[in-house]
């Protein structure tokens, strides 16, 4: 899906839901309408659907490149999994595998279903494109 200021949409500009399947569309077509569409989208996003992949949304954690200390906790026990900088650019979003419903613990976000995550495609430090088992990082916040 795409957005405008964080709200989903379809690339035919029409309201996108986190929990509606048939609003949604693959990466490379979300890709192309952003491109197509210039100026009418901000940015793409992820649908957290429940199927295993979940993200750990740390905000305000980062100023001028040095992570908050709570963050850098969290971060120091993440195994090797993909880390982005959120849209604000003060943000972590960390991915990866792990079941955990939603909710917010302290400063921090966990969603594993019914949400639409901004991504930025911009990696923190080197961390890599892949994903890991982050079921003990969460169940530790």
């Amino acid at each position: 899906m795409l957005h405008r200021k964080k709200v989903p949409f379809t690339p035919g500009r029409i309201f996108a839901s986190s929990t509606r399947p048939s609003s949604w569309c693959d990466y490379t077509t979300a890709r192309a309408a952003l491109a197509d569409k210039r100026g009418q989208f901000d940015g793409v996003g992820f649908v957290l659907n429940g199927d295993g992949i979940a993200c750990l949304d740390l905000d305000d954690c980062l100023h001028d490149g040095v992570l908050e200390a709570w963050a850098q906790e969290i971060v120091d026990r993440c195994p090797r999994t993909y880390i982005e900088i959120s849209p604000s650019g003060h943000g972590l979003h960390v991915f990866g595998y792990a079941t955990v419903g939603k909710g917010r613990i302290g400063q921090v976000e966990v969603y594993d279903r019914a949400r639409y995550i901004c991504i930025t495609g911009r990696r923190f430090g080197s961390f890599p494109r892949r994903l890991a088992d982050i079921s003990a990082v969460v169940a530790s916040v």
